[in-house]
């Protein structure tokens, strides 16, 4: 089957990201998003990030008019069934994502591929919520999904060498690198990410040092781009603590228990760069 249209249910960091991909590689995107706030803000990132393409000289002004005509932005699920291949990038919650399969699934033509961007939860859980298992795969976008060239690919246990091989397919034509990961809470990326990121956490709540000396002894001593505290900001506090949380329900290892200041920071709303306020805070 030829992939011409991606359908993306979220519009938020990660869909709005993938679909800014999708639309420079030359495809038809229909993002779904039930909030038409975050439709205007999805169309407001990814024309930004269209325009910073233009400046690097990836794209010319005519390739970005061609592209936004290729955006449909709807807030009715049921306009994902024109999508040949759809990606769900809903909030990194299991009530949440099951729903969305569950209705995905109902109204997608009976062919298509239903991948996830879930970064912890059993793509054979996910995929149980539907009638084509064979057909559900992970497909994990790094955060920035524009700049980030990692896309992990997670088969469920009744996924099909055929929809693998698809979705393998369709992530080199949206120039990005696929590596496959089993499927088991936190898959690979944030089974090694999420316990130094949670340790990080501890260190501050403990007082072993501050947020900047943690961070910096991260970056100059272990020569990391950015700080485990930044990048959980980055992120977003509260996708670090349902990551957390599923992997310390699923593997049972308390080294996975979120620090309890993870948890009050979420509580209060402090979520990291979206919010202006994580561990830091932004203008």
């Amino acid at each position: 089957m030829e992939i011409k249209t991606i359908g993306i249910a979220g519009a938020g960091q990660m869909g709005r990201g993938i679909a800014q991909v999708a639309l420079q590689k030359g495809f038809y995107v229909i993002l779904m998003d039930i909030k038409r706030d975050a439709l205007d803000t999805a169309l407001e990132k990814i024309t930004a990030g269209l325009g910073r393409a233009v400046k690097k000289g990836d794209m010319s002004e005519e390739e970005i008019v061609a592209a936004m005509k290729r955006l449909v932005m709807v807030d009715d699920i049921e306009e994902l069934k024109r999508a040949d291949f759809i990606i769900e990038a809903v909030t990194e919650s299991e009530d949440i994502k099951f729903h969305v399969f569950k209705k995905i699934d109902e109204v997608a033509q009976k062919d298509t591929i239903l991948a996830s961007n879930t970064s912890s939860i059993s793509i054979t859980k996910i995929a149980s919520w539907t009638k084509r298992p064979e057909k559900v795969i992970g497909m994990h976008f790094m955060n920035p999904v524009p700049v980030m060239s990692l896309v992990e690919i997670i088969k469920g246990l009744k996924t099909s060498d055929e929809t693998f091989d698809q979705t393998i397919y369709l992530c080199e034509r949206l120039g990005k690198i696929p590596v496959q990961a089993a499927d088991y809470p936190g898959f690979l990326i944030n089974r090694v990410l999420m316990p130094m990121i949670n340790e990080a956490i501890y260190a501050l709540y403990e007082g072993v040092g501050s947020k900047e000396a943690i961070d910096r002894i991260m970056k100059l001593g272990a020569n990391h781009p950015m700080g485990p505290l930044e990048l959980a900001d980055l992120i977003g506090l509260d996708t670090c603590l349902s990551i957390l949380e599923v992997m310390y329900r699923g593997l049972g290892d308390p080294k996975y228990r979120p620090c309890p200041l993870l948890r009050k920071y979420v509580e209060a709303g402090y979520l990291g760069r979206k919010t202006g306020r994580g561990f830091y805070t932004y203008t």
